[in-house]
């Protein structure tokens, strides 16, 4: 998720989950916040029958029931280490390809290739030279992921076990609702080992520290952003402190996770 909705204060500044849902693919959806949006067009040219609403009403309505009515959140975290893996092999790449660029932009400084080509008529100076791209230390937070791997595999194997014996409760055997109720309590506040009070670089408002509209693109997300910014950048040292920022927040996360785990365990 990336800036411009509703969900921008929650996620981005609070740490509270969220989600977005929508159907797609058989239109542009070219109509969009125009002065034509109104209920006619809605009920002329749109959705006629009222048959897609409806659809995207009752997938979100069922969504929202079961969050609502579960005994436990039905929060995962697997899929979280995954995706955040997936990140870092971006990042990695990432470096890569600005160190080819600027060994490029090298190679055509010293052969004169701006000079050969630069327009007399209108002529412009040649970009300036860069430092090689050092190697970044991603490290901690390849660690930092291997901890939430196990920890996200613990809690798994612990929903796992406690929904197969709540499945078949013994007999008058009471649910242990105050231990639940601290469980869920626990679940709320995951998103939130992923912030930092102080912020992304020079837009502290933005505390999620994989999730940011991008400072450069606006209404588009950028993954894990203050590195990611960093190294487009070219602010190297920069990019190892977000990096180093990234793994602390992801190893609390694995803390958090490892907790939850223990605090199933503990519910019958």
């Amino acid at each position: 998720l990336g800036s411009g909705s509703d969900f921008t204060p929650f996620l981005q500044h609070l740490g509270v989950a969220a989600l977005n849902i929508g159907y797609g693919g058989e239109d542009d959806s070219g109509i969009y916040h125009s002065i034509y949006d109104d209920f006619y067009w809605y009920t002329h040219f749109s959705d006629t029958s009222f048959v897609y609403g409806r659809a995207l009403a009752q997938t979100a309505g069922t969504a929202v029931m079961r969050l609502a009515d579960a005994d436990v959140l039905p929060f995962a975290f697997t899929n979280l280490a995954g995706t955040a893996r997936g990140y870092v092999r971006e990042l990695e790449q990432l470096r890569d390809r600005r160190a080819d660029e600027i060994a490029e932009r090298a190679r055509e400084l010293d052969e004169g290739a701006y000079t050969a080509t630069r327009d007399p008529r209108a002529p412009t100076a040649p970009p300036p030279r860069l430092g090689p791209a050092p190697h970044l230390n991603f490290a901690p937070v390849l660690d930092a992921l291997d901890s939430l791997d196990r920890a996200a595999l613990r809690y798994e194997r612990a929903y796992e076990t406690w929904s197969a014996a709540a499945a078949r409760p013994s007999a008058g055997a009471p649910a242990n609702a105050a231990a639940l109720h601290a469980l869920d309590v626990h679940l709320l506040a995951s998103e939130r080992q992923l912030t930092d009070a102080a912020g992304l670089p020079r837009r502290p408002w933005f505390r999620h520290l994989l999730y940011a509209p991008g400072y450069y693109t606006g209404y588009g997300v950028k993954t894990m952003p203050g590195a990611r910014e960093a190294i487009e950048q070219g602010e190297w040292a920069e990019a190892d402190v977000q990096l180093r920022r990234i793994a602390d927040a992801l190893r609390a996360e694995a803390a958090h996770v490892s907790r939850a785990a223990i605090l199933l365990g503990g519910a019958p």
